[in-house]
């Protein structure tokens, strides 16, 4: 094939392979537009693990790794959290920042939430995540999230 017809066509074979990529469908949060949501999401790392690499979705301001049907789903922008009797954790990164987060564990599924931040970020882990990894890679979105600003701490 002449090398002109050959690049159309190799054009066309990545177009069809990007759109079977699969998209994991997600609800924007309400503070989603916050510009500080879009350097979070492009500070995020390419993967949290071997088995958790990242992938598409449909929201702004949102990021996801796993699997499409089992995936765990970063959101920044969410209602950010007030006083509350709910685990507080504080995160510490290695060589970085620590991050304060409310976790809460239902049905399985964990939701930890950043406490003290604005915007707020949340991330969701499904039961079928933590079946095979553990939620510890929660540090590994220390660098990311500490590009929001901190106004509180866990006591």
């Amino acid at each position: 094939m002449p090398a002109r017809r050959a690049l159309p066509v190799v054009a066309a074979a990545l177009l069809t392979l990007t759109a079977c990529a699969p998209v994991v469908a997600v609800d924007v949060a309400p503070h989603a537009t916050d510009p500080v949501c879009a350097s979070v999401v492009l500070a995020l790392p390419a993967q949290l693990s071997q088995d958790l690499p990242r992938l598409d979705t449909d929201a702004q301001a949102t990021t996801a790794w796993g699997r499409p049907d089992a995936a765990v789903v970063l959101r920044c922008g969410v209602e950010p959290l007030g006083p509350t009797t709910d685990r507080c954790q504080s995160v510490s990164t290695p060589n970085g920042p620590t991050i304060d987060w409310v976790v809460v564990e239902e049905s399985g599924d964990w939701r930890f939430t950043t406490y003290g931040r604005v915007p707020a970020v949340e991330v969701l882990v499904p039961e079928e995540v933590t079946e095979f990894s553990s939620t510890s890679f929660v540090d590994l979105l220390g660098p990311a999230v500490a590009l929001t600003r901190q106004d509180r701490s866990c006591l």
